[in-house]
């Protein structure tokens, strides 16, 4: 079960009201610290501009790959471990915008997590240590450590002890 609070809005569409729940500053920010992290050949630089201007948590060695797009309104709210690999084209939502609510929801990403290129990552969700997520894959539920996981929607294809056995 994914973990967000849930805000009800009145009148239109909650995204059509986008700028009565974040900052349009803070999402121009983000969104120029995000165009260039994208692009950005050097690990260790897109990991400062996601620590510095993000205020994203990026543990030691992780690599965000080309073209991964993190939350663009709620960036803060995400963590990733250290040694983990952040798949190419790969987007982190810490946030949902809904007919008649948004939601909001911690994205926690462990150490020596692999997730595979152009996978989606919905809020309030937690990735275990040293779990691995295949591409393509819509993570819509939490990854248990360890465990091999993929799909649309994902479902767990090994367990930790099952990868375990198949790693022997």
């Amino acid at each position: 079960m994914r973990k967000t609070e849930r805000h009800p809005v009145k009148g239109s569409n909650s995204l059509w009201q986008i700028y009565k729940t974040v900052s349009f500053l803070k999402v121009s920010k983000n969104t120029v610290v995000i165009l260039i992290a994208r692009y950005m050949p050097f690990l260790s630089v897109k990991n400062w501009l996601y620590r510095t201007f993000l205020r994203m948590e990026v543990g030691k060695q992780t690599a965000f790959a080309f073209l991964v797009v993190p939350d663009i309104m709620y960036p803060e709210k995400i963590s990733v471990g250290s040694n983990t690999i952040i798949g190419y084209n790969t987007t982190i939502l810490a946030h949902e915008y809904l007919t008649n609510e948004y939601r909001l929801g911690e994205v926690k990403i462990g150490n020596d997590v692999m997730i595979g290129a152009n996978s989606t990552i919905l809020p309030g969700l937690s990735i275990g240590d040293g779990a691995v997520v295949s591409a393509g894959t819509l993570v819509h539920k939490d990854v248990p450590a360890g465990a091999f996981v993929g799909g649309n929607p994902m479902q767990v294809i090994y367990t930790k002890e099952e990868m375990e056995i198949r790693n022997k």
